[in-house]
């Protein structure tokens, strides 16, 4: 009898997957369900983008490419870090991935040994250490509290710190809670990782959808910080399953070794395509939806102080609100199915990225116009009041 490897079983699935699979079924029965689940906006690339990836095609860029990536995208990248963030950043440095996905499993390759951990405040997102549990390492998550929008206390981070830990990861924007940190609040963070000798990563994926508080990268603040980004959100290139980390000088050869061996090239396809992202009139798009989104962000947050429901902690970027149910049920999995099964409302619970009273909380993403939006704050309403 052949078995799976025992890391599988340690690998949580989704909880919102069973969300979704009740959703699909209510509309293939003809239910108008209304997706605050997902996160990922009603955006698809930019034409331009497209256009630039059908004529990748057209032309037979369709091999392999160096494992880093283009060179031509790298520097691309390098000069969007200077235009946009003032941060001069080696192109070398820069190794595109597939997704940052991609790129979270380089660097868990990279930098964790068999044995180790990483820190990771909760709630944040699941799969960062799924990741590690591919190399044998480990996430130790710490709790983090409302009041403090869910920011790891970097006094307890000092004292949390162990024999085996290698090191802490961070994200801003943050999913699930929207959160930002500011630029003090990385440099203390590094400080303490810098002493401790461990690493520090920040995920930056979110970056570019930030509305409140001060849009940065954690490059300004050293060369030696690991940053992962994705074409995925600001730039909604979703399906095309691109990314890059960043890494120090000393990590470039050994990131390339791994590059090489663990997916030989991102999509040239995508590669091409994305290209085209760092023209002003795509930039000038992508900045139109991110006012799009702010305008959703603003109706969502309105709407749920109306219902009364309480805001976890401040939404200053993504496109997440975290929202703490705890005053209206005890289990916010089986409050969520209930809304979907009488209200046609999809939301994601909060079990999903976080251990310490994860049942208190929902995650609801504006990814839909703000007609939608009112549509299904008025089903909640209803719902609640049922």
């Amino acid at each position: 009898m052949q078995t799976l490897a025992k890391r599988v079983e340690q690998i949580a699935p989704f909880q919102v997957m069973a969300v979704m699979a009740r959703a699909k079924q209510l509309q293939a029965a003809g239910q108008d369900v209304i997706h605050l689940e997902v996160g990922e906006p009603d955006f698809s690339a930019p034409q331009a983008v497209n256009e630039a990836g059908i004529a990748a095609i057209s032309e037979g860029k369709t091999g392999y490419t160096s494992a880093t990536g283009l060179p031509e995208l790298r520097q691309s990248i390098s000069e969007f870090y200077l235009q946009r963030y003032g941060v001069d950043v080696n192109s070398e440095r820069i190794v595109v991935t597939p997704g940052a996905s991609g790129a979270l499993l380089l660097l868990s390759s990279l930098m964790a040994e068999v044995g180790s951990e990483v820190l990771m405040p909760d709630p944040c997102y699941p799969c960062n250490r799924h990741f590690l549990l591919q190399v044998g390492a480990k996430a130790r998550m710490l709790e983090c509290f409302s009041e403090n929008n869910f920011e790891i206390d970097l006094e307890q981070l000092q004292s949390e710190w162990r024999d085996q830990t290698t090191g802490l990861w961070l994200a801003s924007p943050a999913n699930p809670t929207g959160s930002v940190l500011s630029q003090e609040y990385i440099q203390q963070a590094w400080s303490i990782v810098q002493q401790q000798g461990g690493h520090l990563l920040v995920d930056e994926i979110y970056q570019g959808l930030v509305f409140e508080g001060h849009d940065f990268t954690a490059l300004s603040i050293s060369d030696d910080i690991f940053v992962v980004n994705s074409f995925s959100k600001y730039f909604a290139m979703t399906g095309w399953r691109l990314g890059w980390i960043v890494v120090p000088e000393w990590a470039i050869e050994g990131a390339t070794k791994l590059a090489q061996n663990l997916f030989i090239s991102a999509s040239s396809v995508a590669q091409y395509a994305a290209l085209r992202a760092f023209e002003p009139d795509v930039l000038a798009e992508c900045e139109d939806r991110r006012q799009t989104l702010a305008k959703r962000r603003i109706t969502l947050i309105n709407g749920l102080k109306r219902l009364g429901l309480t805001i976890a902690s401040a939404p200053q970027g993504a496109f997440y609100v975290y929202v703490d149910v705890s005053s209206i049920t005890t289990d916010a999995m089986q409050w969520c199915l209930d809304l979907l099964q009488q209200e046609y409302v999809a939301l994601t619970p909060g079990a999903d990225f976080g251990h310490k009273e994860a049942h208190k909380y929902v995650r609801f993403a504006y990814t839909c116009d703000c007609d939608r939006i009112e549509q299904a704050l008025l089903r909640i309403e209803r719902f609640m009041a049922s």
